[in-house]
């Protein structure tokens, strides 16, 4: 079973779409222990009201590949959740594969990659990897913060076609192309994911950061197209993560 389906049973079974992003303000080297306890105590108390872990450079660099991330994804995975490796993965091919290699032999479902890089000898070997391992790739479409359209929103030259096009759009139209299993469309651009939405349709799902202290709105993203919410600070931020996660939920039924 693809990745793409497998993160869509694993939502029906949670009857949830919010996707956890375990991420947490910097803390000293010595403070190591702490951070994993942290990513713990989170994932143990908001797991039933989410349907997958996102995790990034905020883990990987304190804890390690092997020595703590991977305990985690093992945890994460014996919680029926699925993982993500937030990888934003943008080097030539066989960086990319390597890369690739040690990701999803740490346990990781899918990883995220930036299409900047392009195709031949740059995302084609990781492509070729997730496929030959049963998992996930999600391509960049549109970041969610405020500088997203310096890069993702400039008007380009399409190679093919020759036509002046948005690189968003030439984004969204290459995840369908090289058969990408989600792409991410920050929820601060609400137009920017419908838009993207008639462009993909029910072939690549949309999944959508931003929500909260970024600014964007959870019903908006879900209604403008995204399938699944990428929520970070809104939750591991809060006082209460669980409370955080379940209010969050609660008000996206039904959406």
């Amino acid at each position: 079973m693809s990745f793409k389906a497998r993160i869509k049973e694993t939502a029906n079974r949670k009857d949830s779409r919010i996707v956890l992003a375990l991420d947490f303000p910097y803390q000293p080297p010595e403070n190591r222990a702490n951070v994993f306890a942290r990513a713990q105590s989170v994932l143990d108390i908001v797991h039933p009201y989410v349907c997958a872990v996102k995790i990034n450079h905020h883990l990987i660099l304190p804890l390690g590949t092997f020595d703590g991330v991977q305990q985690l994804v093992g945890q994460v995975h014996a919680k029926g959740l699925l993982a993500i490796m937030d990888a934003k993965v943008n080097d030539i091919g066989a960086t990319n594969q390597v890369i690739a290699d040690y990701y999803f032999a740490a346990g990781f479902d899918a990883i995220i990659a930036n299409p900047f890089v392009g195709w031949e000898e740059g995302l084609k070997p990781l492509f070729e990897v997730s496929r030959r391992l049963g998992r996930g790739v999600i391509l960049l479409a549109y970041m969610s913060h405020k500088g997203a359209h310096e890069g993702y929103g400039q008007t380009i030259i399409d190679a093919e076609t020759g036509e002046r096009t948005s690189q968003y759009v030439s984004f969204a139209k290459k995840a369908l192309k090289w058969g990408a299993d989600g792409v991410v469309v920050g929820a601060t651009y609400p137009q920017k994911i419908a838009e993207i939405k008639g462009i993909l349709g029910e072939t690549v799902p949309i999944y959508s950061p931003g929500v909260g202290e970024q600014g964007g709105t959870a019903e908006t993203a879900l209604k403008a197209g995204s399938s699944y919410l990428i929520v970070g600070r809104e939750i591991t931020h809060a006082g209460d993560p669980a409370q955080a996660a379940r209010r969050l939920l609660d008000s996206i039924k039904g959406v």
